[in-house]
This record gives C-alpha cells, structure tokens and sequence, in this order.
C-alpha cells in the first residue's frame, strides 16, 4: 500500500513525531516584504481560559493556544494544572495538524476510576512538523494523542499529561508564523539558493533579528551538505539588529573580519536577499563597526548581483519539443539543425543545457534505449549506458559563468540514478548516485535537477519526491538526502514535473481532478491551477523562470502563465509533442 511505503520512508528520515506521526502543512501566502511602518506591534497579552469547560473543550482550546509561542507557549500553559504548567518541556518541533480535528473520550477500559480525572483522545491527521531548524518536513500520518486531565479545587478541568510536542492547526499556524527563504549558495558556482524557514510572525519588530538568527545558524537539516554557506561557522552578531536613525537597519556583524571581499561580497547577498521579505529599509552591514564590503555600507537588494542568472536560462532559448521522434523549436515548430532534428535518431526524450550549446537525447533502438551527449546541433556521442527506460535527461549547470556543463543526470529502469560526467578526453561516463531512500518510495519515473543543482525533484512511486544533492568533499560520489514526499494526498499518479523557480515545482498529473499544479519544495501548499481547456490526462509539462508554463495533454500542447490563467493553445501544438525548456 502507498500508506506503507510512505512510512518506511519516514523511518528512513527519522521524521516521527513523538505523538504518533509527523504532518505536512497546507497552503501559505507568498512572503512580502513588510514596510518600516509596520513594524512593532506590542506583544498580546495571556487571556485565562474560559471558565468552566469540559475536558473535551479544554484539550481543544489547548490546541488552539498552542500557536501562540510567546513566553515559552505561555498561553497554551494556562490549560495545564499548577505543577505541570511549569514542569512541561515540550520539544523543540511543532506539529501542525488539519483544522478538521476531534476530541473524544478515551475507552472506558483506560479511564480512572476516580470521577475526577478524564482521558481524551486527540485525532485527526497531521500536515507537517516545522523542526528546530524552523523548515517544514511534510508527512499524513493520522493523528491519536491521548491528553489526561483532572478536575482542580478551584472546580476547573486542567491537563495534568500533556502532549510532549507543540500542536496547532494548520489555519493557526499560517496565522502565527511567516515563510522565509534564507539564502546559501551551490556548492561549486555563485547561485544563490533559497532555503525555506518559518519565523514567528509577531511581534513584526523582531523578524529581522529572528531571519538572521536563521542565516548564522546554516542551512536546514534538509539541505546541510548540499549548499555551502560564506558566513561560515564563526559568524555571529556583535549586537541586536536595530534600525538606525536616518532609517537604515543596521545588521553588525562580527567573525567575517579575516574574510576576503570576495567572500563579503557573498555575504551581503546573503543577508540582503534573506532579509528583502521582512524589512523594506535600507541595510547597513557592518563588520566589526566598520562597512562589511568597503566602500559599500547599505544595501538594497536591488544592488546585489543576479546570482540567480547562472540557474536561469536566457530568454533567447525558446525552448524544444520531442515529436515524432524528432526535435523542433518551441519558437518556431521547426526541425532543429543536425542529426537530432533531421530524422537521424528516433528521439524518445531530450535536454537542453541551461545554456543552449549542449544537448542530451535518449535515443529509441529497437526494444531498448540509449543515450546521446554532445554540442547542440552537432552529431552526439553515445554513453555506454545500457537500459529499456530512461528518464529525459537533466542538465547541472556549469560551475563558471561562460562554461560548459559537465555533467547530467537520468535514471536506468526506474531503479538506476546515474549522473553522467565529461572526462578529460571528452567522452562521457557514467556514475550511479545513491538514492536509496528515495528508491523505498517507489520505482522512479521522471527526475529533474533544480537549476541550481542542490536539489532533485523526482517522480517515486507516481508521487512528487524532493531531495537534496550531497556530494563527497573529493567529487568522487554524490547521495541524494532528506527525500521529502510532497502533497502525498493530493499528488498521485504524477507524470511529469519541472522546476518553475529554485523553491517552487510545477507538476503534471494523469488525474482528473487536479491535473496541473504547482507546489512549493517544502510541500507546504498546493495551488491547482484551472483545468479549463485540458484534456486529461496530461503528458509532459515545462517551465522556467519568466516563461510560460507548457502542458503537453491529449490534444496537444497549451500555454499559461499562472494558476488562474485559462490555458491557451500553444501555437506550434503537435499532437504527442514533449516540451522543455533548457536544464
């Protein structure tokens, strides 16, 4: 049963929550960066529990005060009895649970005998679990809690055995905390990757502080090892982060001193584009009093480079399609120039580099397949890489601004991930990756690299899986960490995804019912985009930054550029066309 293979991968990740399971979060609003003014809302106080609950009502207003973590949850404290209110050492994960949750007495055969102590019985599912490092891990496991009360002198039911993490619903906690991408780079260019975090959302004054925090202390679990970060591990705050009196908000910090500019310069990025979602002031980066990078004390983000331009291909590239065992032009629906465009291979599938001067195509001979790398438009070299499936090709971008990418990625048979690396004497060869926990989702039937190259979004099992690429300090091997199972609800019987930016996929399904979405990488929300138009089921689907979305359905190929756009007809539609963009 899918159920069964979800949980043998939770093991894997180590992802249950004490209570029972771990959880996925539903929707959140896009981050937007919150004006000066704004800032500074006073801290709410504790209101007293509404007097003379019954022990269901209390155990469900528990809950309900439980996304309020101000004073060490001291609202959620107020439904405990005296001693245990202050002897409760929840752990440092909150579980968010569905809003559709129940509270119910617990069997007879476990109730005291005593008429003044009641068990009850939290269920529901969970969403997802924010962990200590503030990033989500999604799951849907189902939710049995037992929660004991006892009836206190005062004549008021209160929990004397609390739940041993922090449970809030789902509407509670998108209320209560705000999404953050914090920013590390890929481990061998200068392409800035977005880490998602989830920060307490008031009091709006401290999100500055609380973002940096995040910053200095490294990337998510999730993505250790698959980013590198220029702060490094002695970074710290010479003092709070506060505004200045011209304005500016001033970030000093202190530990970077001995770094060269061109590693202040990263750091800048860095702070500057983690914290563009929280302040709109110019930011003042200091390093031990003096300006972080000389000569340049405030930023903007605006004046930070396009790092992100190296993981975005150029507008020129229009893109392709795969037809008739053919390449063509996205463009123009023209055959492209050389053997893959003429009719000299039977093209089952192919990629693009983020570049456009190199190509990949997964060859049709017979019964089986094989796979074809070299210089676009040019005749390629075959890869001795045996198989009777491979999945379209996937490019890692080239590690200097102007280079060529020496390495790609597919997988053999459902089972096999192999990334495919140029030697010194040109030839191509091939190298499995480790992507066992991946594997014990299900067999893999598509798999794209983020254009970033951290991280791999893959089809396990007809599900959405996102993992992170880890790779040995020598280059020598690569495994693929932390696979997370995204919107395993709603997502199934997937045919294709894509990368429409560096944290957020687009995904195409055989279902009905939501046949295109898009989600974010941590699977946080889902948003179906309108079906209107399409024919399901869906055959293949691209995107990219800036580009429009191309769906290939069972007529042929439509266009759109967000979730409530009406698809429009591709104007070089073939019937049976597979679209893709460059990576």
């Amino acid at each position: 049963m899918i159920r069964g293979r979800f949980r043998v991968l939770l093991a894997v990740l180590a992802c249950v929550v004490t209570l029972g399971g771990c959880a996925a979060i539903p929707a959140e609003s896009q981050p937007e960066a919150i004006p000066r003014e704004r800032l500074g809302q006073p801290t709410q106080e504790v209101p007293e529990p509404t007097p003379d609950l019954d022990p269901l009502s209390v155990v469900r207003e528990f809950v309900r005060a439980s996304a309020q973590p101000t004073n060490d949850h001291a609202a959620a404290r107020a439904y405990l009895s005296g001693n245990t209110r202050r002897e409760w050492k929840p752990d440092q994960s909150l579980a968010i649970i569905e809003d559709e949750f129940g509270t119910v007495y617990g069997p007879g055969s476990q109730q005291s005998p005593d008429a003044d102590e009641r068990l009850v019985m939290l269920r529901g599912n969970f969403v997802g679990r924010l962990g200590s490092d503030s990033a989500f891990i999604p799951s849907d496991e189902p939710v049995q809690v037992p929660v004991r009360l006892r009836l206190q002198a005062d004549g008021q039911w209160r929990i004397v055995d609390p739940p041993d993490s922090i449970l809030v619903t789902y509407s509670d906690f998108t209320d209560s905390y705000f999404r953050v991408p914090v920013y590390f780079f890929a481990p061998d260019s200068s392409a800035l990757v977005p880490d998602l975090r989830y920060v307490v959302a008031r009091p709006q004054s401290g999100l500055p502080a609380r973002v940096m925090d995040l910053l200095l202390a490294g990337p998510s679990n999730g993505l250790s090892g698959a980013v590198r970060n220029p702060l490094g591990e002695s970074a710290t705050l010479e003092s709070n982060v506060t505004g200045a009196n011209d304005g500016a908000l001033v970030v000093p910090l202190s530990g970077v001193e001995e770094q060269s500019v061109q590693a202040k310069e990263l750091i800048a990025a860095q702070v500057v584009r983690s914290l563009q979602y929280v302040t709109t002031s110019r930011i003042r980066l200091l390093s031990d009093g003096t300006a972080l990078v000389p000569g340049h004390i405030d930023w903007r983000p605006s004046e930070v480079p396009a790092y992100e331009a190296q993981a975005s291909p150029s507008s020129e590239l229009p893109g392709l399609m795969a037809v008739g065992g053919q390449l063509r032009s996205l463009g123009t629906g023209a055959p492209i120039d050389g053997p893959a465009g003429d009719g000299s291979y039977t093209v089952e599938s192919a990629a693009q580099s983020i570049t456009g001067d190199q190509l990949a195509v997964v060859e049709r001979v017979g019964p089986a397949v094989r796979l074809r790398v070299g210089d676009y438009g040019a005749e390629d070299r075959i890869v001795d890489l045996p198989g009777m499936t491979m999945t379209r090709p996937s490019w890692r971008p080239a590690t200097s601004s102007g280079g060529k990418s020496g390495e790609l990625w597919t997988v053999v048979d459902g089972s096999n991930v192999v990334r495919v690396l140029r030697g010194p004497d040109g030839r191509w060869l091939p190298q499995s990756v480790n992507a066992s926990e991946v594997l014990a989702v299900g067999p893999i039937t598509g798999l794209r690299l983020s254009r970033d190259g951290s991280r791999v979004a893959m089809i396990a099992g007809g599900h959405v899986v996102v993992a992170s690429v880890v790779r040995a300090p020598d280059g020598s091997s690569v495994t693929l960490r932390a696979p997370r199972i995204l919107q395993a609800g709603e997502l199934h019987s997937v045919v294709d995804v894509d990368w429409i930016s560096q944290d957020t996929l687009i995904v195409a399904t055989g279902s009905d019912s939501i046949p295109v979405a898009r989600v974010p990488v941590d699977g946080l929300r889902l948003d179906q985009f309108n079906s209107s138009n399409l024919t399901p089921p869906m055959r293949a689907i691209t995107a990219a930054p800036g580009r429009p979305i191309v769906v290939a359905d069972a007529s042929g190929l439509w266009t759109a550029s967000d979730v409530g756009d009406v698809w429009r007809p591709h104007p070089h539609s073939r019937p049976e066309a597979k679209p893709f963009y460059p990576g």
